[in-house]
This record gives structure tokens, C-alpha cells and sequence, in this order.
């Protein structure tokens, strides 16, 4: 399942305070904020889509996501990489390193990362 862009920019106000009510949300948003009713209703299809619940308290509910960030965006990647790349991470590499204009210092320290993890794979 996935976000809309709208839905997406909630979840990323709900990640960083980790839990909140309307309100809360709400003053995560940049002027001119959004109307209630309008973030209740992506509160709603978020949650009916499984990446959003709530705790009831009297008459109000606090928010939280029940996906965590680096959850979400590996599954668009995993998906990315096998919906345009064939599912070859090495296909995705070569394009992401060619395509991004990446500093030489920027490819070294993915080199690095890429070493670290040969080296806990090897484990």
C-alpha cells in the first residue's frame, strides 16, 4: 500500500514527533495550515491503509504511525529497484552513482558503507 504526497507529509510530521493529537499535527504544518477536517481525513485513510493508529482519550485521540520511517522508504526502494531496475540492485547502483552527479567524496564514502557491509555479511 502506498502514500499519497499529501499522506506522505503527514506521516513525515507523525515521524518526527512520534505521537500526537490534532493539534500537535496540526502545528507541525507551515502557514497557512490545512483545515481540521481535511488532515482528519488523511488521518483516516492512513489508518484504514495501515500505517496510522490512535489512542482514544475521552474525545480525543492520539495519533502515531505504526510504520517507521526507515521501513517505509526501504520498501519504496526494494520496490524501485524492482519495478525500474529489473530487481538488480547492481542496476540500480550504476544508475544512482552515474545519474546523480556524485562527488568523488561522495562515492568513497558509499564505497565505505558498501565495504562495511561485505564485511557484517561475512560474519
Amino acid at each position: 500500500m502506498k502514500l499519497s504526497k499529501k499522506e506522505e507529509e503527514l506521516m513525515e510530521y507523525l515521524w518526527s514527533i512520534e505521537k500526537g493529537f490534532m493539534k500537535d499535527i496540526l502545528d507541525c504544518y507551515p502557514d497557512p495550515k490545512p483545515a481540521t477536517t481535511t488532515v482528519a481525513t488523511l488521518l483516516k485513510r492512513m489508518t484504514d491503509k495501515g500505517f496510522v493508529s490512535y489512542t482514544t482519550y475521552g474525545n480525543s485521540r492520539q495519533y502515531h504511525p505504526l510504520k517507521a520511517k526507515a521501513e517505509y522508504f526501504s520498501t519504496h526502494v526494494n520496490g524501485l529497484i524492482k519495478n525500474f531496475f529489473n530487481n538488480s540492485a547492481s542496476q540500480f547502483a550504476s544508475f544512482f552513482t552515474r545519474e546523480t552527479n556524485l562527488s568523488e567524496s561522495e562515492l568513497e564514502d558509499l564505497k565505505k558503507i558498501i565495504d562495511q557491509e561485505i564485511q557484517k555479511k561475512k560474519k
